[in-house]
């Protein structure tokens, strides 16, 4: 699973919005459908914000882990 399918399966998952996603990352929303699509590479610290958001590691937001490890906090 690659990182669009991802962040569309936790945005759903967490009965949330394209529209409150694309808001919360000062992008619009048609941008972040385009994420999730695949269409435009999402920057690193939009993944991360998500990341954050969702309270799972970026190898897993990333797909390359299918383990929900929690966001490390300092």
């Amino acid at each position: 699973m690659n990182y669009a399918e991802r962040i569309r399966i936790l945005r759903v998952d967490n009965d949330k919005t394209q529209a409150e996603i694309a808001k919360l990352l000062n992008v619009g929303q048609r941008t972040y459908c385009d994420y999730e699509l695949g269409k435009t590479r999402i920057p690193v610290d939009s993944l991360i914000i998500l990341a954050k958001l969702y309270n799972v590691n970026m190898d897993y937001i990333c797909g390359l882990s299918d383990i929900r490890i929690p966001f490390p906090r300092i």
